[in-house]
């Protein structure tokens, strides 16, 4: 048995595609946790399982470990690439791509392309249940921001990029699973470093340190405007890249931002896939 897949990144988080009319017989958990494995595998965050629609395609994600995800915002961005390669798509007056995913209906509208890098706006919904709360991380009392931009986040704002980088790996790996998430949570740790600049590091919900996130940018740049003095419209920086997020007064988020398709292939399904 066979598997027709596409991988794509946005920034270094990369994601394989895959038909979900091809994985009817397969145990969907299990085929991400081991598509996914960069050894054993083909490698990636994440395995999407896409159904073409008229106006663009429904999703379903699953993270590396195995675990359904709401949203990706870079992986919206991955596949609606590769539905405007498809169509033919240049940019401009080109119609918006529509992708229903478990976090909500996505609409991005494609600006421009080079080869196969795409660049895209995409409206992500409205932030919800925005609070900030003190949190006990193993005797360590430590302020967040939790919100929801599609999937659950958990950001904090943090003195200086050199704090956070030493604070990343104990406050990531704890958060991310501490109690006050019932489903766990993404995690990031953002820096204002001008009102129209922010600097983050991502501990992604069941894949781990990553130099990228689409919603993780959203969810940071809501954060820093509504906690920590940002503006509206901020560039968020991460290990991977740049990205462009406005959080309009009409309280809608839209991101703007890359992605690249790599490959496009089949992957060979083994009994223990199966």
């Amino acid at each position: 048995m066979t598997l027709d897949f596409f991988k794509g990144h946005a920034y270094g988080n990369d994601f394989l595609c895959v038909p979900s009319d091809q994985t009817t017989q397969i145990e969907c958990q299990e085929l991400a946790r081991r598509i996914c494995d960069r050894h054993a595998g083909i490698g990636a965050d994440g395995l999407i399982l896409y159904s073409p629609a008229k106006d663009g395609a429904t999703m379903t994600l699953y993270n590396a470990d195995g675990g359904v995800a709401e949203v990706s915002g870079n992986g919206v961005r991955c596949l609606a690439a590769w539905l405007a390669k498809q169509r033919g798509d240049t940019g401009g007056d080109t119609p918006d791509i529509v992708i229903d995913t478990d976090g909500g209906r996505k609409s991005l509208s494609l600006l421009e392309h080079r080869g196969q890098r795409y660049l895209f706006r995409a409206d992500m919904g409205h932030p919800l249940s925005l609070q900030q709360e003190e949190l006990d991380v193993d005797g360590r009392l430590v302020q967040i921001i939790s919100l929801s931009v599609g999937n659950p986040q958990c950001v904090v704002l943090m003195p200086s990029y050199e704090e956070a980088q030493r604070s990343f790996h104990e406050l990531g790996s704890r958060l991310t699973s501490h109690k006050y998430f019932q489903n766990g949570t993404n995690v990031e740790l953002a820096v204002v470093e001008r009102p129209d600049r922010i600097r983050i590091l991502i501990w992604e919900r069941g894949v781990g340190p990553t130099s990228s996130s689409g919603t993780g940018a959203c969810a940071s740049a809501v954060a820093a405007a509504g906690f920590g003095g940002a503006n509206r419209i901020v560039d968020v920086v991460s290990d991977g890249g740049t990205q462009q997020v406005e959080w309009a007064e009409s309280n809608e988020i839209r991101l703007t931002g890359w992605a690249e398709l790599l490959a496009h292939g089949q992957w060979w399904v083994s009994e223990e896939n199966q």
